[in-house]
């Protein structure tokens, strides 16, 4: 589980680096990532459907991610890009296409639905995230 978090946290501060983020949030955008991708296996090795961990995964990133732009004043998606990152299914999006390649289009559907849902779990943590957001922006207004 270590090895896991460090490399999440890697990998995430790494495309922060790629996408040019503000140094000083490059550590806090790690912490995203890592934190996002803790919740997913906790969920996930507790018997959770991989599309719902990375659902409430994708939730909880976008909430810190939030939390850490109002922090340190910067645009929400310099936290929420790099956060997902560990969460994107590149390595069942190649599988699927290698078994499309193979001719094997059984194998080869089942991958890329399961693609598919994973990015749209993606998705939709961020949407939903976005619209608490809003909703407490709204009703704290009042």
């Amino acid at each position: 589980m270590i090895g896991q978090l460090i490399t999440s946290f890697f990998a995430t501060a790494g495309i922060g680096l790629i996408f040019n983020i503000p140094r000083r949030s490059l550590i806090s955008s790690g912490i995203v990532g890592m934190a996002g991708w803790f919740v997913y296996v906790v969920l996930y090795e507790n018997d959770f459907d991989a599309v719902l961990a990375t659902l409430v995964s994708a939730f909880f990133i976008a909430i810190i991610s939030q939390y850490f732009a109002k922090r340190y004043k910067v645009p929400v998606i310099i936290f929420s890009v790099g956060g997902m990152i560990p969460l994107v299914p590149g390595g069942i999006a190649y599988y699927a296409m290698r078994r499309f390649v193979e001719n094997n289009y059984n194998e080869a559907l089942q991958l890329a639905a399961k693609a598919f849902m994973l990015s749209g779990a993606i998705a939709v943590g961020i949407i939903l995230s976005e619209v608490l957001n809003q909703t407490i922006k709204k009703l704290g207004g009042r």
